[in-house]
């Protein structure tokens, strides 16, 4: 082990060592890992796959009633292994928060990925949207801002910083209405705006910088949560532009959690890109679960591609 992965692990355990005075401090975590049969299109292997296991730190400060510090420091880890980093950065920040909302600067996710919510049932696995689509961007050199929220309403924007001579300043803005989770509203939805932000999809199909429009919505009928998501994308340098859809279903009944949702990505050159994903939650815990999905890609101009996963998710 390097000496900066024993200073992550020494600082983190001193953290959680640390008397509780005015900050709180709060050690989180997930640990996910499958065995799944993958076919890239040269033929079936088998592997076990850390699907963005994690684990991090985060709080706050009250520096008095209306002004608060707030930070975090996330990792994912690799739990399968094989990869050449054990740990990789993920959100990282140090805040403002207020009566004039709040302010973040660091590494963080921009608002367009942030305005998925939780439409995407499978992210962070193969039939992740990321897989067919640019904008689920974690970026570096960020600034961050989010207004109070107003009847439900919320606006954000995220500053790309250049951070070298020849580099183009990136903004990404949303406004989003409802909670997420549909635990405080009975609808989600957001709309969302990338400019120049650089980014890939995830099948290799296209790369750069882009202007990318989303819309979401989401909500509950007869007990099944639906969510809808339409993108527009322009590479801005070639042109290339795609429009693409996403629908997503759950259903949840005592211990179990239905899930299925299909996405399109139509480029104006003809190609066009499928993927569709089902599978099933099961609970042991509040904090574990087990799953299986199966996901598979039809790939007009490139190999099909077909996931077969049973995994273990445990959070802390």
């Amino acid at each position: 082990m390097n000496f900066s992965k024993k200073l992550l692990l020494t600082s983190m355990f001193c953290t959680a060592a640390l008397p509780a005075m005015a900050a709180s401090v709060d050690i989180y975590g997930r640990a996910d890992v499958s065995v799944q049969s993958s076919d890239e299109g040269d033929g079936k292997f088998t592997e076990i796959k850390s699907n963005a296991s994690r684990i991090g730190f985060k709080g706050t400060h009250e520096l008095n009633d209306d002004l608060e510090v707030l930070y975090k420091a996330e990792f994912e880890v690799d739990m399968d292994g094989d990869g050449a980093d054990v740990f990789k950065a993920r959100n990282q920040y140090v805040g403002l928060r207020g009566l004039f909302g709040e302010v973040l600067l660091g590494k963080n996710d921009t608002m367009l990925k942030q305005s998925q919510g939780k439409v995407d049932l499978f992210s962070d696995y193969n039939g992740d949207i990321k897989h067919l689509w640019v904008g689920e961007n974690r970026l570096s050199d960020t600034l961050s801002y989010k207004t109070p929220k107003y009847q439900g309403f919320q606006f954000g924007l995220t500053y790309v910083a250049e951070d070298e001579v020849d580099g183009e300043d990136a903004y990404s803005m949303a406004v989003f209405y409802g909670d997420k989770g549909l635990k405080k509203s009975n609808i989600y939805a957001a709309v969302a705006y990338d400019s120049e932000v650089k980014g890939k999809s995830g099948d290799g199909a296209v790369s750069g910088n882009f202007d990318t429009m989303r819309a979401t919505v989401s909500g509950k009928v007869a007990g099944i949560t639906l969510g809808l998501m339409l993108q527009n994308q322009e590479e801005i340098v070639t042109g290339a532009e795609m429009d693409g859809m996403m629908i997503s279903a759950k259903y949840s009944f005592d211990k179990a959690t239905l899930k299925g949702q299909f996405q399109r990505a139509d480029y104006k050159d003809g190609d066009t890109r499928n993927g569709m994903t089902a599978g099933i939650d099961y609970k042991l815990a509040k904090d574990t679960k087990l799953y299986v999905f199966y996901t598979t890609f039809d790939l007009d101009s490139s190999n099909d591609e077909d996931y077969l996963a049973a995994g273990i998710q445990y959070k802390f």
